[in-house]
């Protein structure tokens, strides 16, 4: 597991009980998903428990999860986490097959990617919901505009 990303970066959680596909995702998004995006870093987990952990505690700003894990598919992982964590970040769901796009509408899913992992789409389907996720991280916290004053 590596550590939060630093100030002006964004955290990419990735789960999947296959070392080998979470190494897939990281080639393919890489240290950005797109130039208009700060540096990525990766924090990486097996196991359900530690995708609730980590959800929970906050600071990530997208969360990768395979909905073909074992024993909790990401599907379920994902359902799970939208309805019981509080400002839950976009979740990107990888399923098996594009037919099972139903069962990513079902759990939640803020996007879908279907196997076999083709990079350029991965990355551009990520760089979506950073966009987004970093977009409201950035006025979440900011006041809102001054009213223009009154010609009056």
């Amino acid at each position: 597991m590596t550590v939060p990303a630093a100030s002006g970066g964004c955290t990419v959680l990735l789960y999947s009980d296959d070392s080998s596909i979470r190494e897939r995702v990281k080639l393919a998004l890489g240290r950005r998903p797109a130039a208009d995006l700060p540096r990525v870093e990766y924090l990486e987990t097996a196991t359900e428990p530690a995708v609730r952990k980590m959800l929970d505690a906050g600071g990530i700003d997208l969360a990768v999860l395979d909905g073909e894990a074992t024993p909790a598919g990401g599907l379920g992982v994902c359902r799970a986490a939208k309805n019981e964590v509080f400002r839950c970040p976009p979740i990107l769901v990888l399923i098996g097959r594009a037919q099972d796009a139903w069962l990513a509408n079902w759990s939640q899913a803020d996007g879908v990617v279907s196997y076999p992992l083709e990079p350029v789409g991965l990355a551009a389907e990520a760089a979506r919901l950073l966009r987004g996720a970093l977009g409201a991280t950035l006025t979440e916290g900011s006041s809102p505009a001054p009213l223009p004053a009154s010609g009056h």
